[in-house]
């Protein structure tokens, strides 16, 4: 399956559910990850800190390589100037690499340096681009990459720990940005990070983002998989509320 074709099925598929790993147990995540397989989940999602960047520190391409999965690895890199290790998360097996704009002064070269990587899980593939934007940068600092994008997350918190509250403000931030990307004439998946719960996920994909990401509402409890499922079925339904009054892209 080529870039295009992964980009366009998640397109028609969505909204997906990108289960955020960081928050599952680790004493028990084989199970927890397969407990999300089973509920269809299709993407994992690895929240990369480096202390720098954000204040928490996370893990690094070793604990992204040791998951063994069929999902796709949706690696979030929160760390600074990530064009120094980006190779060695896509060696690691990540499907979508995501950058912040605010991470490094030449976001273009990292993004124009993965889009020459071959992707270790599937060669035809290819490994998408992604950048993300926290809550206080302007959407405007995407648009001058949408050549070299597949994807572009709005993070609803501010990065550095889960549990956190969605910022009100992302909602016009989500329905701005998925008209910015109709704009672009490209085909650039949108997703949403942060804040979300079984209480407002209906009412965010509603706006229109092809992936949610959602760690601790997912990891909480349990029973993973029951709560993925419970997640995804309301993500649906908020999905298809908001194509009928014409919210998604």
């Amino acid at each position: 399956m080529s870039r295009n074709d992964t980009i366009a099925q998640l397109h028609d598929t969505a909204p997906h559910i990108t289960a955020g790993v960081a928050s599952a147990d680790v004493m028990n995540l084989g199970a927890a990850i397969r407990s999300v397989e089973q509920a269809g989940v299709r993407l994992l999602h690895f929240d990369v800190m480096d202390g720098r960047f954000c204040p928490a520190l996370t893990f690094g391409p070793a604990f992204v390589k040791g998951v063994r999965t069929r999902l796709l690895k949706d690696v979030h890199l929160m760390i600074a100037e990530p064009e120094a290790v980006v190779a060695d998360y896509v060696q690691a097996g990540a499907d979508l690499v995501i950058v912040h704009v605010e991470s490094t002064r030449h976001v273009h070269r990292c993004l124009q340096a993965l889009g020459e990587m071959e992707n270790v899980n599937d060669p035809a593939r290819g490994v998408l681009r992604g950048v993300a934007l926290n809550p206080g940068t302007p959407l405007e600092a995407a648009a001058p990459l949408m050549d070299d994008l597949d994807a572009v997350f709005l993070l609803a918190v501010n990065p550095g720990w889960g549990g956190q509250a969605f910022i009100p403000a992302t909602g016009e931030r989500l329905t701005r940005l998925a008209d910015m990307v109709r704009r672009s004439g490209r085909d650039i998946l949108v997703g949403i990070d942060g804040g979300i719960t079984q209480v407002n996920i209906a009412e965010v994909a509603a706006l229109g983002p092809d992936i949610i990401v959602a760690g601790s509402a997912v990891f909480k409890g349990d029973d993973p998989g029951a709560n993925a499922r419970a997640l995804a079925d309301a993500a649906r339904r908020g999905g298809q509320s908001g194509q009928s009054a014409g919210a998604r892209p």
